[in-house]
């Protein structure tokens, strides 16, 4: 994506913008995981850096991010490819089409958004064909799904029902590892409007996994809004966007 046109003065503001959000999501991450009793090292910020240009990638690493997430492959491929040379860790987050697949795993360490077997079997070959690279793949758990086998809803995701043989094609998927679970805060359906109950059920459901798949630690749940109550429920990865890079305004 084009770079906005940058004056002095916005390259002076944007890094003090930037400082300022990171500390504050900072201070609300390190007292979630104290309310918790957590200790802060259990919890990953993933920043969020969707249509903001890749500048602000680098801004960010120089403050010590490490984990940064998309959610559109040509974004996203184009940001990794211009921030090659940091020492950051690339998530995918996204709805995934098969025919991304070979573009993802060229750039990204994690894909949070396996829903189907199709994808699971589109990731290992790419994979496979980029000379055995490991991606670690998480499914997706769409809550608002639950008890209609997978249908029903048009966001992305498995139904819990679903999970478990989602996960067990991905242990069996060569060039994958099976790192966890991710969810979004349902819209609708029963846990609507009741992110700690969601993030509480996505937890047990990690739990009931890490029985037969005990490096599977991961539970990637909680946005700027309710990281909280995620951190709460024991997200140990939370994806944060718009309290770090702020709302951005309409492209021209």
């Amino acid at each position: 994506m084009a770079e906005p046109h940058e004056g002095p003065a916005e390259q002076e503001r944007r890094p003090a913008e930037l400082r300022s959000a990171l500390a504050r999501v900072e201070e609300r991450v390190a007292g979630a995981c104290e309310a918790a009793g957590r200790d802060r090292e259990a919890v990953t910020l993933i920043v969020v850096t969707k249509f903001w240009p890749a500048s602000d990638v680098r801004l960010l690493a120089g403050l010590g991010v490490r984990h940064v997430a998309e959610n559109r492959d040509q974004e996203a491929a184009a940001k990794a490819a211009a921030c090659a040379d940091l020492p950051l860790s690339w998530h995918f987050v996204g709805q995934l089409q098969t025919n991304k697949a070979r573009s993802v795993v060229e750039y990204a360490d994690y894909v949070h958004s396996v829903d189907r077997p199709r994808l699971v079997k589109a990731l290992s070959a790419a994979a496979e064909q980029r000379g055995g690279r490991e991606v670690a793949a998480l499914v997706q758990v769409a809550l608002e799904k639950e008890g209609e086998g997978g249908g029903g809803a048009a966001r992305g995701g498995a139904a819990p029902e679903e999970v478990r043989g989602l996960a067990e094609e991905i242990m069996r998927a060569p060039g994958l590892r099976f790192a966890g679970l991710m969810t979004v805060a349902p819209l609708e359906g029963a846990y609507a409007g009741r992110p700690a109950a969601a993030f509480e059920r996505v937890a047990e459901l990690s739990r009931s996994l890490r029985v037969g798949a005990p490096a599977a630690t991961m539970v990637s749940a909680g946005m700027s809004a309710d990281l909280e109550e995620a951190i709460a429920a024991g997200a140990t990865h939370v994806r944060v966007g718009s309290a770090v890079l702020g709302v951005r305004p309409p492209l021209r």
